[in-house]
């Protein structure tokens, strides 16, 4: 009998432990079945077989490889070599199903070399037949991975293929079959972080095992990424450059989405996140690919916008359309199937792509436990988002007392000859739960800016424009991931660590809107200031205490807030105001430790396994959304302003998200066009529209629980301490607290910090004030226990 040997001898003995091994699962069988010996008494060229049989061949596969044989294959009798054979071969499919390796090509692969003599060379049906069987005999009814009727006719195949999906080290999914047809829409559905946006990412860069390389695909991303060089480009020659359609095509197209002529010719950086996402859909329009592949594409879209794409899409009858949304509303208009991610234990650890015929309410029906896609509603097991309650804020002693007033104010752009807001009249309270509503374009994230003090009124003096200088605003923006595209290297506890060290948001301090200008670095230098040491109030006015250079501690001088704006040091003064901010916020005392900054995390859903062992760039969308989160909520502030935060969460998420709000004691003001979760939080609605805010709504009076309270922090102890604790070191003194800033709030080095830690284990008080720099007479904020440094 002439045939292939398996590629390992009896006398390799040690197997690799990798259970999709064919050379393991071959060698594994040979020693069960066979032992082959060269005859050189026969042909050189041919193998005689001795058989022994050393285990009996599995019974219920050896019978499925027989039932699946041709007709006209004879039967195999006892003492045929055929028949050791086709127990070698049984063999071979027992190890692939232990291994739940169920790919034709391998089956293929390492059955058919010891067919040959039974099969015609191009025969692969019968595998085929084998494999199938094999997999419904070891697997069952829990390894279906398509649901509904099989009536296909009339749709053309575009792709059925088997493949395997890692991002890194993780596999996200193992073995798992993609059908698509022509002009059916499948809604791509799973938790955040199961590897949607990979999968996307692999079709259209052409990296996904099996894609059939003649498809043209158009990929519409999310709008998370921020791409300097992308939002440099000049919108219509971008549009003519990618598509290589005309310009009258081109404009033709953006005309019918309304888009004017100035945002035509502008660059793309200056539309707003809805028109960018109209011009990446134009784009794939344009292109007229294949199949669509659509990431997320409602994000930033105002009703009219969704409905235009809804109706766009329920129109194309010769292309394939693949999406992923959490809008489950437009999901539900445009899907013809839902492919699910789903685990099972039959499939190990691994997930595999499910197939369900019909629309998410379909999908529903037949997987009940799913109908969370649909609910904002949270239950006991399902995902917390657990919010720091504001501290005081001083002076203001009920939840609807203002901390925030507009009146008359109008805004407008350097270089532009027209308002973008007019005489907006607007208040806030901790009470407030406000959405900011409107058309692409309208001003909203304009007003937003404003509001958090990125921006100021155009007619300042002519206006009122209050804003409570203590007020702790965190700040999501409608790109949140801009947040942390400078450390995608990082883990999420060394972004929060980096950002938030010094006792104060670094990353808020160097944005443009805090960022000190040469013009104001030259005022301060000619009014030769050396720094704002402190504040203080006094007849209902702000006072900021100012060092000069080369002026004593006790001649510094007192000068008001208009005064030192009239000097130019407004950015100065803003920083100033945010660091004392962060310091009633208690920063300066909470320890950015891996332990403190997880127990954080955990809070939002952001467990260690990513938050302190992975990397940034290893996050989905949602899970980048809950670390921008989390980091908004550490200087525990009394307003969140939320810029689109429905973008990437699931539903779970958003659930989630909706319940911490309503339970949270300071303010939100968000813009979002999702009704179902806006209407969840907020009861007061801002109008935006051609430069004019209506307010329609009242915010009901809250629960006051902006309250000063004490908190105390876990600290990781270090060996000193550990052993101080144990009896082992009598010089150590856990009284004294780290030192991380000193008493000017500049970062004390790492020199320092062990100087600082020798002289505290020494009880030394007076080298730990002159390392911290605190003037005689002087209590640091935070190191109370140091004293004042007068009494010896």
């Amino acid at each position: 009998t002439k045939h292939k040997q398996p590629t390992r001898r009896p006398s390799h003995i040690s197997l690799c432990h990798d259970i999709g091994c064919l050379h393991c699962i071959q060698y594994q069988a040979y020693i069960h079945t066979i032992i082959y010996n060269q005859n050189p008494a026969t042909s050189p060229n041919r193998l005689t077989l001795n058989t022994m049989s050393l285990l009996e061949p599995p019974t219920e596969m050896l019978q499925l490889l027989r039932d699946s044989l041709p007709d006209d294959v004879p039967p195999a009798t006892d003492l045929s070599p055929d028949d050791d054979v086709l127990a070698y071969v049984a063999f071979l499919a027992a190890g692939l199903c232990d291994a739940q390796e169920f790919a034709p090509t391998t089956w293929t692969e390492a059955l058919h070399p010891y067919l040959e003599n039974l099969l015609a060379k191009e025969d692969t049906e019968t595998i085929e037949k084998f494999r199938e069987a094999a997999r419904k005999a070891v697997m069952g009814d829990d390894d279906l991975e398509s649901y509904g009727d099989n009536d296909d006719e009339g749709f053309e195949e575009v792709c059925n293929i088997r493949f395997n999906l890692a991002y890194g080290g993780k596999i996200l999914l193992h073995q798992t079959r993609l059908r698509l047809l022509r002009g059916r829409r499948y809604a791509l559905v799973g938790q955040n972080g199961v590897g949607k946006t990979t999968l996307m990412n692999a079709i259209n860069n052409g990296k996904l095992e099996g894609w059939p390389s003649h498809l043209k695909s158009a990929y519409v991303d999310s709008g998370s990424n921020v791409d300097p060089n992308y939002e440099a480009l000049n919108v219509l020659q971008h549009l003519m450059d990618d598509t290589g359609c005309s310009k009258e095509v081109c404009m033709a197209k953006m005309d019918e989405l309304e888009f004017t002529d100035a945002m035509k010719l502008g660059a793309i950086g200056e539309l707003s996140g809805g028109w960018q996402m109209k011009l990446r859909l134009i784009r794939a329009i344009l292109m007229d690919p294949d199949i669509y592949l659509l990431d997320e594409p409602t994000n930033h879209l105002a009703e009219g916008a969704v409905n235009w794409l809804t109706d766009y899409i329920n129109t194309m009858d010769r292309q394939t359309v693949l999406c992923v949304s959490h809008d489950t509303a437009f999901v539900e208009k445009i899907c013809t199937d839902v492919i699910h991610y789903e685990q099972r234990d039959v499939w190990g650890p691994h997930r595999k792509l499910v197939h369900y015929k019909g629309r998410m309410s379909a999908f529903v029906e037949k997987q009940p436990q799913a109908k969370h896609y649909f609910e904002l509603s949270t239950n006991e097991d399902s995902l917390k988002f657990v919010f720091p309650n504001p501290g005081r804020l001083e002076g203001v002693k009920t939840s609807t007392q203002k901390f925030l007033e507009m009146e008359n104010v109008d805004f407008r752009y350097p270089g532009k000859d027209k308002n973008q807001l007019n005489q907006v009249n607007l208040k806030m309270s901790l009470s407030s739960r406000v959405v900011v509503l409107g058309p692409n374009g309208a001003g909203k994230t304009t007003l937003l800016k404003m509001v958090v003090g990125e921006t100021v009124p155009s007619n300042m003096g002519q206006c009122k424009y209050y804003v409570h200088p203590n007020l702790r605003i965190a700040y999501v923006a409608q790109h949140a991931f801009y947040h942390v595209e400078q450390h995608m290297e990082q883990s999420p506890v060394a972004y929060i660590q980096w950002r938030f060290k010094d006792a104060y948001d670094r990353e808020k301090i160097e944005s443009e809107a805090y960022k000190i200008s040469e013009d104001e670095l030259k005022a301060i230098d000619d009014f030769a200031l050396e720094g704002i040491w402190s504040r203080r109030l006094k007849g209902g006015r702000l006072e900021y205490e100012v060092k000069k250079r080369n002026v004593r501690e006790k001649d510094n001088k007192y000068y008001t807030r208009d005064e030192l704006l009239g000097m130019g040091f407004e950015r100065l003064i803003k920083q100033t105001d945010e660091k004392i901010a962060a310091k009633e916020a208690g920063l300066d005392l909470r320890p950015v430790t891996t332990t403190e900054i997880q127990k954080h995390l955990n809070d939002f859903g952001l467990p260690q396994e990513f938050g302190t062992y992975g990397k940034i760039r290893g996050l989905s969308g949602g899970q980048k959304v809950k670390l921008v989160l989390a980091a908004a909520f550490w200087t525990v502030p009394h307003l969140i302003v939320l810029d689109e935060p429905t973008n990437f969460l699931d539903r779970e998420a958003l659930g989630a998200l909706s319940a911490g709000l309503n339970e949270w004691g300071g303010a939100v003001l968000m813009i979002s066009h999702s009704k179902e979760f806006y209407s969840s939080v907020c009861k007061e609605e801002w109008n935006v529209d051609k430069g004019i805010v209506n307010v329609s709504g009242t915010s009901a009076e809250r629960e006051m629980k902006a309250v000063a309270r004490k908190k105390k922090y876990d600290k990781d102890p270090d060996a000193e301490e550990v052993l101080g604790k144990a009896g082992g070191n009598t010089n150590v003194n856990l009284d004294y607290k780290d030192a991380t800033t000193n008493f000017w709030g500049k970062a004390v080095s790492k020199k320092e910090a062990r100087q600082f830690d020798k002289a505290k284990k020494k009880g030394d008080v007076e080298v730990m004030r002159k390392i911290l720099q605190i003037p005689v007479g002087k209590i640091m904020p935070g190191h109370e226990e140091l004293g004042d440094g007068k009494a010896k």
